[in-house]
C-alpha cells in the first residue's frame, strides 16, 4: 500500500495514450489518501471500496488492473458476486496472497532480485531514529501491534522516505538491474503508512480461504507473473488453479515485481499484455504458466 509511483503514473499515461479512459485511486492509508482510524483498515473494507469506486464512475462495467496488493483486493473482488458484476475483464499482476491459508504456505520465489546487491539509496532515512526503528522493526515482526503508542499512524506516514524503502524497492527489481534501479517517488507524491499496510496484510492473514468463492468467478480474467519476482510463487499459482475465469496467464521475462519500470522495453512489454487480453487479441506471450502446468512450473523455481 505504498500509493502510486512516479513509474506507475507514466505506465498509466501509456495505457491512456492507446485510448483508454484510465481512472487511479490510492486505497486508504496508502498515497495521498486519508487516513483511517486504525481499527477501519481491512481487507474486506478495500475490497467494498473497490466497488464503491467503479460504481461511482457510473462508466459500466470497468476494467480493472490490480497490482501486488492491489491484485489481491481485485482477487478477492472477483468472489464476490456483486462486486464482480461490475467488472468486464480483471488483470491480477504480481499478487500477494489472497487469504489466511495462502498467506501461509512455504515460501518460494522467482529468479535472484536486486535485494542486498543494490547500492543503497540515498537521501534521509527516518529508521536511523531509534524511536522509529525499533517501532517499525516490531511492527513488521508482529510483535507490536499497528494501533501502539510508540509511533502514530500520522506520524508515521509522514516520517517514512523512499531511503527507507531501498531494500524493498530493490526487491521488486532483477539482479542483472542491480546497478540501474530508477528512482520511483519524488519528495512530493512519496507516502507509506507502514501502520495502514500492516493491519490490512494481518486481516487477510486472519481471513479464512476464498477458494470456495473464487472458484464460482465468471469475470474474464489475466495473470500476470515476473521472472524475478519477490512473491511467492505459491501466491501466484493458488490464484491460477482456483480461479477457473482466468483465461491466460503471461510469464514476463527479464522484470522482477515492479514490471513497468521504465528500464528498456519493460513498459511496452507489460502494457502490450494488458492490451491484448482487454481486447481479447492474442497473447504476446505464451500462455504459461497455464493450470496443468503448476507443478512443474513450481519445481523449476526452487
Amino acid at each position: 500500500m505504498r500509493g502510486i509511483s512516479v513509474l506507475d503514473h507514466r505506465f498509466l499515461q501509456r495505457l491512456a495514450g492507446q485510448g483508454y479512459d484510465v481512472y487511479a485511486y490510492e486505497q486508504a492509508g496508502g498515497g495521498r489518501s486519508d487516513l483511517l482510524p486504525m481499527g477501519q483498515y481491512s481487507i474486506t473494507r478495500s475490497v467494498h471500496d473497490l466497488g464503491a469506486f467503479v460504481s461511482k464512475l457510473g462508466k459500466g462495467r470497468a476494467d480493472v488492473l490490480g497490482f501486488s496488493s492491489g491484485a489481491v483486493v481485485l482477487t478477492r473482488a472477483l468472489a464476490d458476486p456483486a462486486i464482480a458484476d461490475q467488472l468486464r475483464r480483471a488483470v491480477i499482476a504480481e499478487p500477494g496472497p489472497m487469504d489466511g491459508p495462502t498467506a501461509r504456505m512455504a515460501e518460494q520465489k522467482g529468479r535472484p532480485s536486486a535485494r542486498d546487491i543494490a547500492p543503497a539509496m540515498t537521501g534521509p532515512r527516518s529508521t536511523h531514529v531509534p524511536r522509529y526503528a525499533v517501532a517499525f522493526g516490531l511492527m513488521r515482526l508482529g510483535l507490536l501491534s499497528p494501533d501502539n503508542g510508540l509511533v502514530g499512524q500520522a506520524e508515521g506516514d509522514n516520517a517514512f522516505t523512499a531511503a527507507d524503502l531501498g531494500s524493498d524497492t530493490a526487491s521488486a527489481y532483477c539482479a542483472r538491474d542491480s546497478h540501474r534501479i530508477p528512482v520511483e517517488d519524488t519528495a512530493e507524491n512519496f507516502s507509506f503508512s507502514a501502520a495502514a499496510s500492516l493491519r490490512i496484510q494481518q486481516t487477510i492473514k486472519d481471513s479464512p480461504s476464498i477458494a470456495p468463492q473464487l472458484r464460482r468467478s465468471r469475470t474474464p480474467a489475466m495473470l500476470m507473473i515476473a521472472e524475478c519476482s519477490s512473491q511467492v510463487r505459491r501466491w501466484q499459482t493458488t490464484i491460477l488453479a482456483d480461479n477457473p475465469a482466468i483465461q491466460r496467464t503471461q510469464y514476463m521475462p527479464g522484470v522482477g515485481h515492479h514490471m513497468w519500470n521504465g528500464l528498456g522495453d519493460n513498459d511496452q512489454r507489460a502494457a502490450a499484455a494488458i492490451t491484448a487480453f482487454l481486447q481479447d487479441e492474442p497473447a504476446p506471450l505464451p500462455d504459461y504458466p497455464t493450470r496443468d502446468d503448476i507443478p512443474a512450473f513450481l519445481r523449476g523455481h526452487k
